[in-house]
């Protein structure tokens, strides 16, 4: 293979050789070359996160200690909310649970979190009405 000219990643190389393979016949790389993965992302089932996202603090505990319990030990109680954190990247199979719990990643956190209830069921559709819903006054 070609050493890569200046600012030229090794997806765009590949990308570039299987294009020109395309001309002599071959079939041609799809245009997400570089984000397939070997894996199948598993799907979450969404109405059952929005269900357990509403979840009580004391609820989503009980739940986690009879379906995860390997979750339920890790377990945080912050506030209202439960977080869950690793030491390492997890596998698909454990986000997909986590997801399906209602948890999500907090990427400054570097953890799952779970707002139990804590969310509004609709969105301010202005900015003052979000701020009294946060309790902010003018």
């Amino acid at each position: 293979m070609k050493q890569a000219a200046y600012g030229e990643t090794r997806t765009a190389i590949i990308k570039k050789m299987l294009m020109k393979n395309n001309l002599s016949g071959e079939a041609a790389a799809p245009a997400n070359a570089g984000q397939l993965s070997s894996f199948e992302r598993a799907k979450i089932n969404l109405a059952l996160r929005r269900k357990n996202r509403k979840l009580e603090t004391e609820k989503l505990l009980a739940l986690l200690r009879s379906k995860t319990p390997d979750f339920f030990a890790l377990a945080e109680v912050v506030g209202k909310w439960v977080w869950i954190q690793f030491s390492d990247k997890q596998p698909p199979t454990v986000t997909c649970v986590l997801a399906g719990l209602g948890f999500h990643w907090n990427n400054t956190r570097q953890t799952w979190q779970h707002p139990c209830g804590m969310i509004p069921d609709e969105r301010a559709t202005s900015s003052s009405e979000g701020m009294l819903r946060l309790g902010s006054r003018k």
